[in-house]
């Protein structure tokens, strides 16, 4: 054979479909992921179990991560909102807030996540007498637990906290003010979230002028249910740095009968300014964005490159986590582990993290973790060939 037989060899092997195993090992950034939508169902019934909560549906485990799955695949919004409900009900507590933090942390680097921004309301975690002080506190000494323990199980994460103001409520400033004196102790940015309709993001615009006085950054849940005004109002009003979902971006692309693709003026804004779009699939396909995997607008919009990123948003109702969505991705659009690479590197720049500190993770963790996956074919070929003679 000859060498630049080898090499043709060599390329298409090492850009062949990852293996599960593959993906859960390869480092993976996660932008969009909330704290209460990811607890453990055996830690749900505990902390219930302690706190006197007496509303969980179900007090086994196995069966209560099933109601949790069932309620938020049921197309039905108030059984979707209530599985929140539950959750942020055994929330109340510093020690639950410490707990659920760590184990986040935990979860998430033992799926290969090596950097995280994490995001909760802290406005909802008050009803047993804590501050927002003593809430923010709390789960950024979950986290450094969660790292620590990460890192004695042979993995690495870091986690960053984005505190999240609901739409629907009017303390959007108190909680910005708040990601902004807690930003150099674990908080890397300012988030709204909530129903869209009726709830516009432009109703926060002291809080994001504030931000920007302080050049500080979100992100804003927007274009997940109402569309293109959600996205317009969040980028031309609001100033955003990122979209969180911005899957009905999709809203403003025609795809003609002979394959060709005109883009129309916001679509071709969020693209030129390449604005980051924390697409989270299996979440859209429970809130009918899109019908299956294969025809989520993740596909399109990553052959366009738009910058797309990969996120779980809830991984208990969703029953989810990175390396699953990633699984999903592979199976509907053949992607390799270079599509995964240009997901996660995406996600890297995107982070709310300064620059340097962003290269460094990009050339010096995510870079390098690929390259060692996509040489491993070269190994199992060495081994599989080794005594015979070459001609």
């Amino acid at each position: 054979m000859t060498s630049q037989n080898t090499a043709n060899a060599g390329a298409k092997t090492a850009g062949r479909t990852p293996t599960p195993d593959q993906i859960r090992r390869a480092p993976k950034v996660l932008l969009h992921d909330h704290l209460d939508g990811g607890l453990r169902p055996g830690t749900v019934v505990e902390l219930a179990r302690a706190a006197g909560y007496e509303h969980l549906p179900e007090t086994d485990p196995d069966r209560l991560g099933a109601w949790f799955r069932e309620a938020a695949d049921s197309g039905s919004l108030e059984r979707y909102l209530e599985t929140f409900s539950h959750t942020v009900g055994v929330m109340q507590t510093r020690d639950a807030l410490v707990r659920v933090a760590a184990e986040c942390a935990e979860d998430l680097a033992e799926d290969g996540v090596v950097y995280a921004e994490v995001r909760y309301a802290p406005e909802q975690h008050l009803e047993d007498g804590l501050s927002l002080e003593g809430v923010v506190e709390a789960v950024n000494e979950g986290f450094r637990e969660g790292e620590r323990r990460a890192r004695e199980n042979g993995h690495r994460i870091r986690v960053g906290a984005l505190l999240t103001a609901m739409r629907h409520a009017a303390r959007s400033l108190e909680i910005a003010e708040l990601a902004n004196r807690y930003r150099d102790l674990g908080v890397v940015g300012f988030d709204i979230a909530g129903a869209e309709a009726g709830h516009p993001p432009t109703r926060h615009l002291d809080a994001f002028e504030y931000l920007k006085r302080e050049n500080n950054h979100f992100t804003i849940h927007a274009g997940e249910a109402f569309g293109l005004p959600s996205i317009w109002q969040a980028l031309q009003w609001c100033g955003a740095d990122r979209l969180g979902h911005g899957v009905r971006i999709i809203d403003d692309i025609q795809v003609h009968g002979d394959g060709t693709v005109k883009l129309g003026r916001l679509a071709s804004y969020v693209r030129d300014k390449r604005i980051p779009l924390e697409l989270c699939p299996s979440s859209n396909l429970q809130t009918g964005a899109a019908d299956s995997y294969a025809e989520h607008p993740i596909g399109l919009l990553r052959r366009l490159h738009f910058r797309v990123t990969v996120n779980t948003d809830n991984r208990l109702m969703s029953h989810t986590g990175m390396s699953r969505e990633f699984e999903h991705l592979v199976d509907a659009f053949d992607y390799t582990l270079d599509d995964m690479q240009w997901f996660t590197v995406n996600a890297m720049k995107s982070a709310f993290i300064p620059f340097d500190e962003r290269l460094a993770m990009i050339n010096d963790v995510i870079k390098p973790g690929h390259a060692e996956l996509k040489s491993e074919w070269l190994f199992r070929q060495t081994a599989s060939t080794s005594g015979s003679s070459e001609e």
